[in-house]
């Protein structure tokens, strides 16, 4: 299932090139997963409270046009890879008013327990919209 989360850009998260700061995208990215999360009916606070976490384990970011103060983005998020410990989504950021990519990232994540050891996603928290969709796949 993909997923697509506004933004819009504040001052503060420009630099003195007057661009959003490449280090932002990674709030953006973060942002627009926990919202994938909710839209698709994870409930990450439940999963908290018995003692689960997902740790972000690596993203591979590419920058490919700049956003500005004020700019209006939209963040497409979905699953492209799930195993029974770890997974990656992919993201899509773009500027609505004329639809250009501003970044791309695959964010790999881990499940890990209380005690920040790796361990597989527990049954009743895999659910079937976390998993990578095929069309979704074919589409990207």
């Amino acid at each position: 299932m993909k997923t697509k989360t506004p933004l819009k850009v504040r001052t503060y998260e420009c630099d003195s090139y007057n661009h959003v700061n490449n280090a932002v995208y990674l709030h953006f990215l973060e942002y627009a997963r926990q919202d994938y999360m909710d839209q698709v009916g994870f409930r990450y606070n439940d999963f908290v409270a018995a003692g689960y976490f997902f740790y972000v384990s690596h993203i591979d970011i590419t920058y490919k046009a700049s956003a500005h103060y004020g700019d209006e983005l939209e963040v497409e998020t979905f699953s492209c890879k799930l195993g029974a410990v770890s997974g990656t989504f992919k993201q899509t950021v773009r500027r609505v008013s004329d639809g250009a990519v501003c970044a791309q990232a695959e964010v790999t994540w881990a499940c890990v327990n209380n005690e920040g050891r790796p361990c597989k996603i527990p049954s009743e928290f895999m659910i079937d919209a976390i998993k990578p969709d095929e069309k979704d796949l074919e589409s990207n």
